[in-house]
C-alpha cells in the first residue's frame, strides 16, 4: 500500500533562487510519515503516554533529483519496505505530477521514551503486516 500526502511549496520553503531548501525535503516526508501512521490508525500521543513507546529517525539515505519551486504542487508518496520487532524501513519520495524529484529510504527505530530501546507494540506490527512491499 502506498500512503499519498500532498504538500504544496510556500515562499518559506525557499531559498533564494526559488528553490526548495534541501533540508525542507526531510520536513515533508516527516509530515507525510506523521500522517501514515496515523492513516494506520496509531495514536502516537495515546503510545506515548500510555506505553512510553515514540519512534525516531536512526538513519536516512536521501537523493536530491531535481529541485521543487515555489508553488509547485508535491506528493509525498511512503511505502513500507521492510519490519523487525524493533524498527521498519520506509522509502519516501517526493513528486511533481510524475516527475520524481527526491527519494529517501528512511529507518525508524521504537523507543521508550527514556531513550532506552523497545519493541514495536503489537498491535502496530499487525496494521504493518499488511503494507509490506
Amino acid at each position: 500500500m502506498t500512503h499519498s500526502f500532498p504538500i504544496r511549496v510556500y515562499y518559506e520553503d525557499t531559498d533564494l533562487a526559488g528553490i526548495v531548501y534541501y533540508a525542507n525535503y526531510l520536513k515533508f516526508i516527516e509530515r507525510a510519515r506523521s500522517e501514515w501512521v496515523r492513516g494506520l490508525g496509531l495514536d502516537q500521543t495515546a503510545l506515548k503516554r500510555d506505553q512510553g513507546i515514540v519512534f525516531a529517525v536512526r538513519r536516512v539515505e536521501a537523493d536530491y533529483l531535481r529541485p521543487a519551486k515555489f508553488e509547485d504542487v508535491l506528493t509525498v508518496e511512503t511505502r513500507l519496505l521492510a519490519e523487525t520487532g524493533a524498527r521498519f524501513v520506509l522509502e519516501q519520495e517526493v513528486l511533481r505530477g510524475g516527475e520524481r524529484l527526491f527519494l529517501a529510504q528512511v529507518t525508524l527505530v521504537c523507543l521508550h521514551d527514556t531513550g532506552a530501546p523497545a519493541r514495536l507494540p503489537a498491535e502496530f506490527r499487525r496494521k504493518l503486516a499488511p503494507n509490506l512491499h
